[in-house]
């Protein structure tokens, strides 16, 4: 038996001239939280959507739980879910009711379909929703309602397409926290998001830009492979030493962050503190020092083409 759930090759998607997925490789295992990082219009819905069935691949090969898709997108929807970046319910119907129509989408016999219902109202804390109209709800409640909906079935495997985009930091926290019960009952899920906190939480991550796979790895990998140095600049006329910076040298990119800037330098240089002095002679007063990178700064090294 392998643990391999998700494995692509050369996975390719074109829309006309336009190549939103280009040749991308995946192996995603069991128990994983595997995440696709990037902007929007980087290819990570459309991604979800090949590993789903709902799209046909272009070009390459997906297998999902040992199985081709798109060849069995039919029988593999009652092990899997999907939770779409947009939500998807019905708001003029009730929580209840939304949750009942999950379960006939999923086949599930009415014998148990009310004992799971009652279990994820309050698992999700929506008991007291019950007879609530979805449109009347918060994005945080309808959040937690698609994810109930989502895992009715028990599904093996997850996708996730933005899930926390619409909801409040603390929302977005305990969303997760409820994502990892879930891996430890079993789960295996992708999760698509453009917050670097969350892709922090993934077991590994994959940074894509225009439909390109950058960098793959655990977070903490990443974060020491990282192909530059980071130096942090303190001081006076920080928007005037960012513009002097910008270009210059092995600087990489430079970004103000509240009374710092953090400069990225490219790996090969030696001496990164001294060459930015040298850039910055007309800034006497300022302070540099070398920092630990952090997601941010990997997927802007990644992006300019620079990650390892």
């Amino acid at each position: 038996m392998t643990d391999l759930v998700v494995a692509t090759n050369g996975l390719t998607r074109r829309f006309g001239e336009k190549t939103a997925v280009d040749n991308l490789d995946l192996e995603i295992r069991t128990g994983q939280i595997y995440g696709f990082l990037g902007p929007n219009g980087c290819g990570k819905t459309t991604t979800m959507r090949m590993l789903t069935g709902l799209l046909t691949p272009s070009s390459g090969s997906i297998s999902v739980l040992g199985r081709p898709m798109p060849d069995y997108a039919e029988p593999l929807k009652h092990e899997i879910g999907y939770m779409t970046q947009i939500f998807s319910y019905y708001r003029d119907m009730t929580v209840l009711e939304n949750l009942r129509f999950a379960a006939e989408i999923y086949g599930m016999p009415r014998r148990t379909t009310k004992d799971r219902i009652d279990e994820l109202l309050g698992t999700y804390d929506l008991t007291e929703n019950a007879n609530q109209l979805t449109g009347s709800m918060s994005g945080g409640q309808r959040q937690k309602l698609a994810l109930a909906a989502t895992v009715m079935h028990r599904p093996k495997l997850l996708f996730l397409d933005e899930p926390t985009s619409a909801v409040d930091p603390e929302t977005r926290r305990a969303f997760w926290e409820q994502l990892f019960d879930l891996v430890d009952q079993g789960a295996t899920m992708i999760v698509s998001t453009h917050f670097m906190d969350e892709a922090e939480r993934c077991h590994r991550l994959a940074i894509l830009e225009h439909g390109v796979k950058k960098a793959d790895g655990t977070p903490r990998q990443l974060m020491n492979d990282l192909n530059a140095v980071v130096v942090e600049v303190e001081g006076d006329g920080l928007r005037q030493v960012k513009r002097a910076l910008d270009g210059t040298g092995k600087t990489l990119s430079t970004a103000q962050v509240g009374a710092r800037l953090r400069v990225l330098v490219e790996i090969s240089e030696t001496d990164p503190v001294a060459m930015l002095h040298s850039v910055l002679q007309g800034f006497p007063d300022l302070s540099l020092s070398v920092q630990r990178p952090n997601l941010e700064d990997v997927f802007v090294s990644a992006t300019k083409g620079t990650s390892s």
